[in-house]
């Protein structure tokens, strides 16, 4: 099977770092899209209301990281980038948390600590 030598790489550096193609997108568009119908059937099911929140949470955590990794094309990108993008990421989700804590878990812990007293 002869390759035609205008679609080869011209480099080794472009052969490492090629991109996926048409159909990588394809599929990534299609596994977003059953994300999506999953998380529209776990908001009318009312036995998954008590954790409805982590779940869609997750869920989006998902479709946000494959977005990201492939229509961002930081899984193809030097490490540089992925750090950069990660770190204040990490940050904001840990102010989220932390406020989350000190505004909902603390004033109902605050709160049974003085019907215990």
């Amino acid at each position: 099977m002869s390759m035609n030598p205008a679609a080869a790489p011209s480099s080794a550096h472009e052969a490492v770092h090629a991109h996926p193609g048409a159909g990588t997108y394809v599929v990534i568009g299609v596994i977003l899209t059953v994300i999506t119908a999953i998380e529209v059937a776990v908001y009318y099911i009312p036995a998954m209301h008590p954790v409805l929140a982590p779940v869609l949470l997750s869920l989006s955590l998902l479709k946000f990281v494959l977005v990201v990794m492939f229509y961002m094309h930081l899984k193809f990108d030097s490490r540089l980038f992925s750090t950069v993008f990660v770190a204040p990421l990490i940050l904001a989700v840990s102010v989220v948390i932390g406020l989350f804590i000190i505004f909902k878990v603390l004033p109902h812990y605050q709160a049974v600590s003085a019907l215990v007293r």
